[in-house]
């Protein structure tokens, strides 16, 4: 069993910053087919032994790991009869179960966390999943068979597994113990071995819409004026969104929004007061949430231009703005190309520890050059 978070005082490799952990999420919103689909395959007796959650970051497939846990582990087994209770219909657990009282405090006897661990100094976390962490949950198998009933343990996440220990979980999906489910969460899926897929069942979670978004940052003490203006930064993102509300993002991506409207004439003066608030230091969040809105926006242009369907509104004038600068799929390749070559620009720049302002303030001139080029 993993060790309390009271006596290690290093972060939790799987959890969001500023967010409160998956184990402590009490609701999960958005994701109710995921759900049924794992309780229809429960109360049919077709209960998996491997489960692939997947889905982009912060939509709450660990805050589904951890009720899925949560359920199997206080529910008791059907034994039949006359008398056996009905099946269940929800996946929700009382906060007051012993049960659910154990895994917030990680003392659940039958539950394994199988995450990045510390190293050999034992002061910082590792960069991956290590074969020894999976030789533990191995160890943990065998040791808790003897209890009998359910165990289950949870990787997260499972793109974090380095090769030998990707080989070693594969051995124990491909000779699963008895009694256990394994709860396996991946952002790409698509990184992992086939082997593990093909012998997993996978839930897939949907990105939030507008009004689960609000509903699930007001339950994480986040209040967001505009949640379909977030969804749509955020990818319907959960995580991603309280990153941006911390960084003030749904401000940062208006102001740039206003700044394009001048495009093809960029407006020099504000664009260097844009790029300027990426400098210093505490400003490195600020830097990489603004470069990745620069991308959010010529991706949403150029998707706009391929399709002809402009994206829900996300600031003040954007709409507008995307029908102007790509009325057609020439512009929307214009646009296509510029992202995939500013962005490898900025990776290039983080590398050589460019300066923020003059990276910033570079890509900003070069998608004026491109609005002018498009005139032509």
């Amino acid at each position: 069993m993993a060790k309390s978070p009271d006596s290690d005082p290093l972060p939790e490799p799987d959890r969001a910053e500023g967010a409160p952990h998956p184990r402590d999420t009490r609701w999960l919103l958005g994701q109710d087919r995921a759900e049924a689909a794992f309780l229809d395959a429960f109360n049919s007796g077709r209960l998996h032994h491997g489960w692939l959650l997947t889905g982009p970051r912060g939509v709450g497939k660990a805050t589904l790991a951890w009720r899925i846990a949560r359920f199997l582990l206080a529910t008791p087994p059907d034994t039949g009869g006359f008398f056996a209770p009905a099946p269940p219909r929800s996946l929700e657990i009382s906060e007051d179960d012993p049960v659910a009282r154990r895994i917030r405090a990680l003392s659940e006897p039958r539950l394994f966390l199988l995450r990045r661990g510390l190293n050999d100094k034992g002061d910082a976390l590792t960069r991956d999943i290590t074969v020894g962490e999976v030789r533990k949950m191995k160890s943990f198998f065998a040791l808790s068979a003897a209890d009998g009933g359910r165990r289950v343990a949870i990787v997260d996440a499972a793109d974090e597994l380095n090769t030998a220990a990707a080989n070693a979980l594969l051995k124990l999906l491909e000779e699963p113990p008895e009694g256990v489910t394994m709860l396996l969460i991946s952002h790409q899926p698509a990184r992992l071995l086939p082997t593990i897929r093909s012998r997993c069942r996978v839930l897939a979670l949907q990105p939030l819409s507008p009004p689960d978004m609000a509903q699930a940052l007001q339950a994480a003490g986040a209040m967001v004026e505009n949640p379909q203006a977030m969804a749509q930064l955020s990818g319907g993102s959960v995580g991603a969104a309280m990153r941006i509300d911390g960084l003030d993002g749904l401000g940062l991506y208006a102001r740039l929004v206003d700044l394009f409207t001048t495009l093809p004439r960029l407006d020099r003066p504000r664009a260097a007061q844009l790029a300027e608030m990426t400098a210093g230091r505490g400003a490195e969040g600020r830097f990489d949430l603004l470069l990745e809105l620069i991308d959010l926006f010529l991706a949403r242009t150029a998707r706009a231009g391929a399709t002809g369907l402009i994206p829900p509104e996300a600031a003040p004038g954007e709409s507008a703005l995307i029908a102007r600068l790509a009325p057609d799929p020439q512009a929307a390749r214009l646009w296509a190309d510029l992202a995939q070559t500013l962005g490898l620009r900025a990776r290039r720049g983080r590398a050589v520890n460019l300066d923020p302002a003059a990276l910033v303030l570079d890509m900003l001139l070069r998608i004026d050059a491109a609005a002018r080029g498009a005139r032509t």
